[in-house]
């Protein structure tokens, strides 16, 4: 009887943490898919032109709606991650984003087809509130690792989308891809509803007071202002990167058809790679060092870019190796700003969200502009200006923090 009692302990600590394994890639999954959405229609707007019989200009304004649904989202319901209970809200989220994804498949027209990827977008935003639920959900000495790898679905989604959604085209014309993300979506509500703890809130304040919380929680933490400043130069050089590759590939002395070009994201998605392993040092007290090699590898990526513009085999290395060192340094400036206060993960990540994705509008039109005055040449100096400008930050601006500050909450 003994034996039987002994021999069931370990049984269940193993099946104990499978399940955590699986509610890890339920999460990662889960957060792939919802970024996913903002990023389809990108390499579907020559056959949008076709289908609507509209200019370029106004099909690439599709583009711009999806961004401002998403910053919308961003400001108005990540923040209720804090303020309301988030099974709920996530499977509501995900059940909305389906819906409106078969509006996207069936619009008949651009302007509809442009409201309804704003509001595609903005529901998307479920990702911003899975991560920082996941570091609520994980043990303070896995944390890194968890919201590493719970992130690295976050790049391959944002660059899987592409290389999806130009094959789904290629099968069926633009509006097969979000009959495939409303399944997506519906299937993944179903799925955190029945996974996920039930986590109530312990915030009581109104709506508006929640929102004005997050200026407070900037003005109030000097090391989340640096991280956001540092995740602004490191998404708007990720950015500089990807926003002219099609321009490249498909000019000398590649050549390359889009669909071709839309499969080059996937060696990106070798940098999400990164992203576990950049946690777990992270946990074991590594952090500083993680983000110091991680800007230093981004530096070193550019100048195998560089040669990329006539050597293939430079070229998908520095991809690698860019979005390796973007992620690293991208889970480790999470891992320390979740810690920062644990009760405002969501609105934090807003935050840090917030100036993430300014960096990647900035990056973008700086590319658009840099690649029409100097070339593949000119945008890796830029790429490499930026790098450097996010070590000089790193190593000079040291806010001055309490000995209970970040990492000592983290290891609390």
């Amino acid at each position: 009887m003994a034996t039987s009692e002994q021999e069931s302990v370990p049984t269940a600590k193993v099946e104990q943490d499978r399940l955590s394994r699986l509610l890890m890639i339920l999460l990662a999954t889960a957060v792939g898919a919802a970024v996913a959405n903002r990023f389809y229609i990108e390499p579907l707007l020559s056959l949008v032109t076709h289908s609507f019989k509209v200019s370029p200009t106004a099909a690439g304004l599709l583009v711009t709606s999806a961004n401002v649904g998403y910053v919308l989202g961003l400001i108005l319901l990540v923040p209720l991650g804090d303020l309301l209970e988030r099974r709920r809200l996530l499977t509501g989220m995900f059940l909305g984003a389906g819906v409106v994804a078969l509006g996207c498949a069936a619009a008949p027209g651009l302007p509809l087809l442009a409201l309804a990827l704003a509001g595609l977008a903005m529901l998307s935003v479920c990702a911003q509130i899975l991560i920082p639920l996941a570091a609520t959900l994980a043990a303070p000495e896995e944390r890194g690792h968890v919201v590493g790898f719970v992130t690295s679905g976050l790049l391959v989604g944002t660059l899987g989308a592409r290389a999806v959604s130009g094959f789904a085209a290629g099968v069926a014309g633009f509006r097969l891809i979000f009959v495939v993300a409303a399944v997506a979506m519906v299937v993944l509500a179903l799925l955190l509803h029945r996974t996920l703890p039930a986590l109530p809130s312990a915030q009581q304040t109104s709506y508006r007071a929640l929102l004005g919380s997050v200026l407070t929680l900037v003005a109030r933490e000097p090391e989340l202002r640096r991280r956001m400043a540092l995740a602004f130069l490191q998404f708007a050089g990720f950015t500089v990167l990807w926003a002219p590759m099609a321009f490249l590939l498909s000019g000398s002395p590649y050549h390359y058809e889009p669909t071709v070009i839309g499969l080059f994201g996937l060696f990106g998605v070798a940098g999400a790679l990164a992203a576990p392993w950049a946690g777990k040092l992270g946990d074991r007290g590594r952090s500083g060092l993680t983000v110091t090699v991680s800007l230093l590898v981004m530096l070193a990526a550019w100048g195998l870019i560089a040669l990329g513009g006539s050597s293939l085999i430079a070229l998908i290395a520095g991809i690698v190796l860019l979005d390796a060192g973007f992620q690293g340094a991208h889970i480790n400036h999470q891992r320390t700003v979740f810690a920062l206060q644990p009760a405002a993960r969501s609105r934090v990540n807003t935050a840090y969200m917030f100036a993430f994705f300014l960096g990647g509008v900035a990056g973008s039109t700086l590319a658009a502009i840099v690649y029409n005055a100097g070339g593949w040449s000119g945008i890796c100096v830029l790429g490499a200006a930026l790098a450097t400008l996010a070590l000089a930050i790193w190593a000079l601006w040291r806010p001055r923090r309490p000995e209970g500050g970040a990492e000592s909450t983290e290891r609390a």
